[in-house]
Formats: C-alpha cells, structure tokens, sequence
C-alpha cells in the first residue's frame, strides 16, 4: 500500500473540498505542501499561486470568494509569513468573507508551549481574534476531519476566514493512503437554506404593502446568498428604492432606476425619511450610521425589518420592530409571494420619485463637472471617464482612500465590485484585481487607487506580470495621504501632519517590473492612454496626476467627517 505525507493528504483534502487555489509565499516547514501540488496539482486540479508578500495571498483568497463564492487557501511559514498574513486575514473577518488560512508549526516537541526556537510564533492566538474559528492540527489522521470542519465554519451561518496551524512533524509524518476515507463534502453540508418564520414573513409584507415611504436596504450578505434577484424582483414589484450599504455595490444595477448610490445625497435624503426600512442581511455598521440620525430617521417616523441569517446581529445598532431569522435569498422570495397576495403590482411611488430627484441632480453633478478640461485633472472626471471606457462588463476593485470615493457610476451587477470597507487596510486592491482577473479572465479588470495605498502593494506588479493578468491600475496621484489630509483640512483648522510626502515615477516602477506604464497630466490625455494600456496586452499602471486640492473633500466624506466627530462628543 502507498505511503503519504501529511502534506499530500491535506492538499488531496483540499481538492476533495473544491479548492482550485492556494496563494502563498514558500516557507522550508511548507515544503511538503508545496511538492504535493507539484505532484499531484494538475491531477487534482489545484495549484499554487506565487504572491510577493503573505498579505497578498490572504487578499487575493478573499476576492477569490468576492468574485466566484468559492472557497481559495492562503498560506504562509511559521512565525514572519504567517504574522504577515494577518493583514489579509484581518480584512476578510471584517467583511465575513470564507477563505482558509493555513499556517504550518515548529515541531510538536517544541511548541504549545514554546522552548525558544527560531521564528517560534502562537499562531493559534495571532489568529483566534481574527478568524471565525481555528484548530491545530496535531496528528497526521486528523487532517481530513478538520479540514472538512473548518471548510464547515467558514460556510455556516455568518461566514468567514478559518485557520489551521499544522506542525511541520505532522505535515512530514506519513501514513497507509488507504487508512483514510475523504469526508463527503455534501453530507457535511446539506443543510438549504433557512427560511424565516411564516407568521413574520406575512407581517413584514403588510408592513411593507402599508408603507407610503418604504426603503430596501441591502447589505452584503446577500451576495453570499446570491439573492440579487430576488432582491430587484421585490424592488421593482412595490417600486422601493434601493440603497445598499456600501459593502453591497453591485446587488443591483447603478443603472437601475430604482437605484440609489451610498453616501449621496439621494441616498440620505431616502434614509432620513423612508417609513419602513427592509434591511437584508446587513448590520447597520459604521459607514451605515449606525441606522441611527442624522442619516435615518427615529424610531418614531422609520420603523425597520431586519432580515439576518445570524440571531445575534438582529437590532445589534438599532433596534428593530420586526427581526427575521434566515437566509436572505429564502427569506426574499417568501417576502415577494407574501406581498403579491397582498396587492397588485406598484407601477409608481411618489416617495420613490423624489429620491430620484434627488439623486438625478447629484448626477447632472457629475455630468457637469465632466465638462472640466483643467488641469490638474479633476478626481471625478478621471473615475467617470475609466467607469465609462470599461463598460458594464467590468470588474472594479476599490482600494482604501480618497480613490474609490469618486466611483460614482460603475457597478452594474453581481461580484463586479471587490472592496474591504470593514476594515480598510491599504493595499489591497491589486491583489484583489488579480483574483478577479485569474477568476474571470474574459473580463476587463481595472483599479481605483489613491498613490498612498497602491505603495503598499507596488511589489504584486511583478506578480500581475509574471502571471500575465492584464488588469489596469488606475492611480490617483496627489502625493498625501488625502482622506487624512482632508479631515485635517475639515476639523482640525487646517494643521497638516504626516501626510504628504515626495512624488514617485510610478509609471516607471510599472515599466521596470514588465508591465505598461503611463504618466496622464492631462484630461484629453486619460482615453487615449487606457486604450493604449488595453492593446498593450499587458498588466498596466496610469500614473494620473490629480488635483489635490479637489481631492481632499470627495463625495460623502464630509458626511462621514460629521458622524465621527459626533462619535467623539464627549471622549
């Protein structure tokens, strides 16, 4: 009988649990895993992903969720690899995104507790405040039931990123391959879908049918229900404004009419005075206001359905008047068969049509100030002409920063938009570009980023080269950090500190590392550049120099600046 090590078993686990993609970095304890996806790699239809940082692959496991639904691993060596990871961990545990980290061990002999070896690390700690849930893994014959386990957690319920911290003994140790059966993923996981409780189903919908001012609220929850289209069909059924949360860009067309865009005024003036707020599968966080005024109303005039497949976050920053327990596509569905027995379709809804208003003249905005020809250019007219060149096809990834705050018009379905809002980690967007790109490689992928963020991962542009994934990155160049520089500019009379600092040729860095790269001064010189970037064929960097000063105030953000300084009354 054959004979495998630990390190083959996990990846034949792997494959038997649908992973296709393992992003990392090699590590000497990894060794075993990475020979067996040598080995045995096309066999199982899996691979290894060279990134050129551990925060990478923890990125780009994550939008590989974001974009596809399906599971990716991310790994890193013991103790500086894994400690690196952390980042990207981070960010997908704030956005409930399932992605498996797998960190190896020193030896078992010398770890938990710890005796003093080299790069000696308690990941399992590291990782506890950070993932959904974690084990170590400390026998070769384990592996199987907790691999399945954790892909279980990270599926469950409110998703999320899961660990496993593997001695290198464990991943060296080899066993009789035919002393292990491989769990039967479906028989782990035949669980459907929860629906929410029939008597609440019937009241949401007359509360809904009843309301003269009601508002849907998505959040991102309903992409990993994939309930989009459940969501537009109740939409267009009782004719509700849609307003998702910033994390759920994409749920449904920013074409739709129905449609209104987070932190603009339409979407405030439509907070502040629906009279019942359909809230699915979102959690009312920071960036939402808390659900609480100046942006929704009180208690008294907006009452509020929450619909969460997870208890816990019903009423968790607002209370509710109605809580339903369940997943958002089941419970959707129930909601639009309960109001089609209640009334008959709503062809118009004045409160609809003023939000509408609202959001045209925040539109006709954007339209005006495309006629801008000065330079430096105008950060909206540099987001509105790539929204437009790339077309609804289009997969945008949104770095943190100013950057992404101009992305007026350009998400117009499903996994199309890739942003970490929960936690706003700098440096993500081109290792999430590249996941997409990988995933959907038909698809045009392109980058908003602000030069301060796009620093942090400049090194994946070798990757993106060496891969060959052509996605294009847009960079806003205005030589600060301009969020922070605005809020200091805003609230702190103009007193500036560490923000700024010396401009880079970031065109060149993108030539020296094989890609194309570009200087843009001009607005006339933006199109012309992005079709050349496109026909180079090659991944692209525009190195766009921006005008600061408009870039200090974007849209929403002195709606924000208000908010967080209301938080802080009284600290």
């Amino acid at each position: 009988m054959a004979r495998i090590n630990g390190g083959e078993l996990l990846v034949r686990c792997l494959a038997n649990e649908g992973v296709t993609k393992v992003f990392g970095i090699p590590g000497g304890q990894l060794t075993t895993i990475i020979d067996a996806v040598v080995r045995i790699g096309k066999q199982e239809k899996i691979e290894w992903v060279l990134t050129r940082h551990e925060s990478a692959c923890a990125f780009m496991a994550d939008a590989w969720n974001r974009v596809t639904g399906q599971l990716a691993v991310c790994a890193a060596t013991v103790g500086p690899g894994a400690s690196n990871m952390v980042a990207g961990i981070e960010t997908a545990f704030s956005d409930n995104i399932p992605l498996l980290a797998i960190t190896p061990q020193i030896h078992s002999n010398r770890s938990y507790p710890f005796k003093g070896s080299q790069q000696q690390c308690n990941h399992m700690a590291m990782f506890a405040g950070i993932t959904k849930w974690n084990a170590l893994v400390n026998r070769w014959d384990r592996i199987p039931e907790l691999v399945s386990t954790a892909v279980t957690q990270a599926f469950s319920g409110k998703p999320g990123p899961v660990h496993l911290d593997i001695p290198v003994d464990v991943l060296f140790e080899t066993g009789e391959e035919d002393s292990i059966t491989l769990p039967a993923p479906a028989r782990r996981r035949g669980w459907g879908r929860p629906h929410g409780d029939p008597a609440l189903i019937e009241k949401a919908a007359e509360m809904l049918v009843k309301a003269e001012r009601p508002l849907l609220h998505p959040g991102a929850g309903v992409f990993r229900s994939e309930a989009w289209e459940e969501l537009r069909e109740l939409a267009e059924y009782l004719s509700l404004p849609v307003l998702p949360t910033p994390f759920a860009r994409g749920v449904i067309s920013e074409a739709h009419p129905l449609t209104l865009l987070p932190a603009n005024r339409g979407g405030f003036f439509a907070a502040s005075n629906a009279d019942v707020v359909l809230a699915v599968a979102c959690t009312f966080s920071e960036l939402d206001g808390w659900g609480k005024p100046p942006m929704w109303g009180t208690p008294d005039v907006g009452k509020v359905i929450q619909v969460d497949i997870e208890p816990t976050q019903l009423a968790l920053n607002r209370e509710v008047d109605l809580g339903i327990v369940g997943d958002a596509k089941a419970v959707l569905s129930q909601l639009l068969e309960a109001v089609k027995r209640l009334t008959k379709k709503v062809e118009a809804r004045k409160f609809t049509q003023d939000a509408q208003k609202v959001e045209k003249e925040v539109r006709d905005g954007i339209a005006a100030a495309l006629k801008d020809d000065s330079t430096p250019i105008h950060p909206l007219r540099l987001a509105k002409e790539c929204s437009d060149f790339f077309g609804q096809d289009a997969i945008l990834a949104r770095d943190a920063g100013n950057a992404g705050l101009w992305a007026g018009e350009a998400v117009y379905g499903p996994r199309q938009f890739v942003w970490y809002g929960g936690s706003g980690h700098l440096g993500a967007g081109l290792p999430f570009a590249l996941a997409a790109k990988m995933a959907h490689p038909d698809k045009p992928v392109w980058i908003l980023h602000s030069d301060g963020s796009f620093m942090f991962s400049v090194t994946e542009l070798e990757t993106a080269a060496r891969l060959n994934l052509p996605v294009i990155d847009i960079v806003f160049n205005d030589r600060c950090f301009n969020m922070i520089k605005g809020a200091q500019d805003f609230a702190f009379d103009k007193r500036y500190c560490g923000v700024d600092f010396t401009d880079v040729r970031l065109d060149e860095l993108a030539r020296s590392m094989g890609c194309f790269g570009k200087r843009i001064t001009r607005p006339s010189e933006i199109r012309p550049a992005l079709e050349e970037a496109v026909a180079s064929g090659k991944p692209a960097l525009l190195d766009v120099i921006i005008d600061a000063k408009a870039n200090l105030m974007p849209p929403g953000l002195k709606e924000l600046c208000l908010l967080w300084l209301k938080d802080c009354e009284g600290c």
